[in-house]
């Protein structure tokens, strides 16, 4: 079941949208960051943000419990407390359990201080209904399993638990997020054709492409969605001198190398960076959706922008040749 058959009000894609139907058919916002990723955000600023990304037409959301152990949901959810919750899609992610400061899991519905993985089948249904509390909604249209590296216990217990969920209406899709392809290549190969979704973060990017070698081929002869995420690959390719960093780690000089003559190429198109490596993954066969995490309205309209933005033609050559010419590792 592909991603746009399952998970509607959104836009379809194609030529002659206006510039908000460009935003809702391609793109989607990013809540780890109004969850305090990196950087702590006010409640308000991120009520802010996510009303200026409705305002620019997106109409898919994606969180996590993970994200602020619960902060995340909590803020989209009243964020989007207002909405038509039939106009807007929804995703979140188990996997893993919210604790307190000692280890226990937190009251339904609740916030706390980490977060620790667990794929069994109880794990999954507590971690829905908590996220549903927090959301402040009674269903969720893409439920992800959230980097589920012991793959064996994702095939014994959580997905068999999404697949219930699937088949109750308590979600529309289910799906697998994570950083690694090989575990999610294996999930697609061997869950006999029941992910709807596969969402590779950060390896649909303009420097990392791995997920084009074996992950994006098994999605595609299996009738899977992909929806690229981590397009920045957490700051380098927004910014590689104010935000060196790459996987949540400090950039290598190669990849900051990289980066820079990437962006050099942009400016002289007179694009920023940022919104032509949110444009990027839309290039890749069997990419239908980008989510781009924003923690204020300026980086909301940097993605939006470049949804409708007429790019070069030979724009995409000369990046290739400034990736390829980058010091060698």
């Amino acid at each position: 079941m592909a991603f746009r058959a399952a998970l509607r009000p959104l836009s379809p894609a194609g030529p002659g949208l206006d510039p908000a139907q460009a935003v809702a058919a391609a793109f989607g916002l990013g809540c780890a960051p109004i969850g305090n990723l990196f950087t702590p955000v006010a409640a308000d600023a991120a009520e802010a943000t996510v009303g200026r990304a409705l305002e620019r037409g997106v109409r898919f959301f994606d969180t996590a419990p993970h994200y602020g152990e619960g902060v995340s949901e909590l803020r989209l959810g009243a964020a989007l407390s207002g909405v038509d919750r039939d106009s807007v899609v929804l995703a979140t992610k188990v996997g893993r359990t919210i604790v307190d400061a000692d280890g226990a899991p937190v009251p339904t519905g609740g916030t706390g201080v980490n977060t620790v993985g667990d794929l069994s089948r109880d794990g999954v249904l507590r971690s829905l209904e908590g996220s549903l509390a927090r959301l402040g909604t009674d269903r969720v249209d893409l439920l992800y399993l959230h980097d589920p590296a012991d793959v064996d216990a994702a095939l014994r217990g959580a997905l068999p638990a999404l697949l219930e969920l699937r088949d109750q209406g308590v979600v529309r899709a289910v799906g697998v997020g994570m950083g690694h392809n090989a575990p999610v290549a294996r999930l697609v190969r061997e869950a006999a054709d029941a992910l709807d979704v596969v969402m590779p973060a950060g390896r649909v990017t303009l420097l990392d492409r791995s997920a084009e070698a074996d992950l994006l081929p098994a999605a595609r002869a299996r009738g899977v969605g992909v929806i690229a995420a981590g397009v920045y690959n957490s700051g380098v390719l927004a910014d590689p001198v104010a935000a060196p960093y790459f996987d949540y780690h400090p950039a290598t000089p190669e990849q900051v190398d990289g980066a820079l003559r990437m962006a050099a190429v942009c400016a002289a198109a007179g694009l920023p960076l940022a919104a032509v490596a949110a444009r990027y993954p839309l290039r890749v066969t069997g990419v239908e959706a980008v989510v781009v995490g924003a923690r204020t309205p300026a980086e909301v309209d940097v993605f939006a922008d470049a949804a409708a933005a007429d790019l070069p033609d030979d724009l995409w050559a000369a990046l290739d040749a400034a990736r390829s010419a980058a010091a060698p590792a």
